[in-house]
């Protein structure tokens, strides 16, 4: 084989690298493909996700654009979740970049669950104890940081957005301080 063949071209150390070979590696850690109905599903729930959100953000108010009202932002981006995931309902059968659920779609889950706890929790309690579990738990569990840096980021984290949100921006989170 040549150098000028396209599977194999040199790397800046002058070594060849077999194209063919990085690909075969890269798919044996693949997890396995889910299927065309896994893919549809997950279509309608993200379909799901910008129908809740778009009533969601009307019953706020629109507004007009020239006094945009609170819902107005979180409208568009549900928009174009909806027309997005509609689009992957129409072609997700043909595609195949869906992976089954492994037990590594745990960290995934817990994600989504610590985020819905605090969307419950911030009414309640305000916005820094959510906030601090839910930086906390992300980097000591699901990004397996040590226990230190997680607490010291954590609480840097909850400082920094309660002097940027409540104190420079003057937004009325709910908050306990």
């Amino acid at each position: 084989m040549s150098m000028s063949d396209p599977a194999r071209s040199p790397d800046p150390l002058g070594d060849v690298i077999d194209a063919d070979r990085l690909q075969a590696e890269l798919e044996e850690g693949r997890p396995p493909h889910a299927g065309p109905i896994s893919q549809i599903t997950a279509a309608l729930v993200a379909l799901a996700v910008g129908v809740f959100g778009a009533i969601g953000s009307y019953a706020l108010g629109l507004g007009r654009l020239t006094q945009p009202g609170p819902g107005l932002w979180p409208f568009a981006i549900s928009v174009v979740i909806i027309v997005l995931s509609a689009v992957l309902v129409v072609t997700g059968r043909g595609l195949e970049d869906a992976e089954r659920f492994s037990k590594a779609s745990l960290l995934t889950t817990v994600g989504v669950v610590t985020l819905v706890l605090l969307a419950a929790l911030l009414p309640v309690i305000g916005f820094e104890i959510p906030s601090l579990l839910l930086v906390f738990v992300w980097l000591r569990w699901l990004g397996k940081e040590s226990w230190r840096s997680s607490i010291v980021i954590s609480v840097a984290t909850v400082a920094a957005f309660y002097v940027l949100f409540v104190v420079l921006l003057q937004i009325p989170l709910p908050r306990l301080i």
